[in-house]
């Protein structure tokens, strides 16, 4: 992951280090991370359900000190009369002045400010995920990988090294926030149990 940097390769660390997928990762809020229990909440994942995966301590400094940079964006855009950030239509009419709180702000904002097509409210969205394709993309053809890579590899090799590692398939099933097990392609390596999984990439 040394190909690449930014945003873009604190997002992939994510996608590893959480196995999530990419839109769950965009849509992060600051709230979604809890530092002590080392775990990432996914709200409405696939299926509309939320869910708790593993959080690697090893990004605790990079991630903080993206989230340091966010927050000025987030109280320069305060003071300009900005500041809202989109809500989900029961929680905005359950927390009406939550939309500007910092807590519910994305992890990844988008670089500009943009008109809601549905109610014209000027906000900063999350990243659009064509911006971490192109950065994978570019960092598979800079290492010169043969191999297919997308986002979703990474969510993958997740699953497949906490398999390897010894994780029970019940407990990656629940991380990865699959319905069933049969669903998954991880069963061909052997289930030796295990809980309060360590993220992969603490491993590395």
């Amino acid at each position: 992951m040394s190909v690449m940097d930014g945003v873009p390769q604190l997002i992939v660390k994510l996608l590893y280090g959480c196995g999530l997928r990419i839109m769950e990762t965009v849509r992060l809020r600051v709230q979604d991370i809890d530092y002590k229990m080392k775990t990432v909440i996914v709200r409405s994942g696939k299926g509309a359900k939320d869910r708790i995966t593993t959080f690697p301590v090893i990004i605790v400094p990079l991630l903080q000190n993206h989230l340091a940079k966010v927050h000025v964006i987030h109280n320069q855009d305060i003071s300009q009369g900005f500041g809202e950030v989109y809500l989900p239509y029961a929680l905005e009419r359950k927390y009406p002045n939550a939309n500007k709180e910092w807590n519910w702000q994305y992890v990844f904002p988008s670089r500009n400010l943009s008109t809601d097509p549905i109610t014209g409210k000027i906000r900063r969205h999350h990243v659009d995920p064509s911006v971490v394709n192109k950065a994978i993309k570019a960092a598979v053809k800079k290492i010169g990988l043969n191999k297919r890579a997308t986002s979703h590899t990474f969510r993958h090799s997740f699953a497949t090294h906490l398999l390897e590692r010894g994780t029970d398939i019940r407990t990656i099933q629940s991380l990865l926030g699959h319905k069933d097990v049969s669903t998954m392609i991880y069963t061909h390596v052997l289930q030796q149990g295990g809980h309060g999984v360590v993220s992969p990439l603490d491993d590395l």
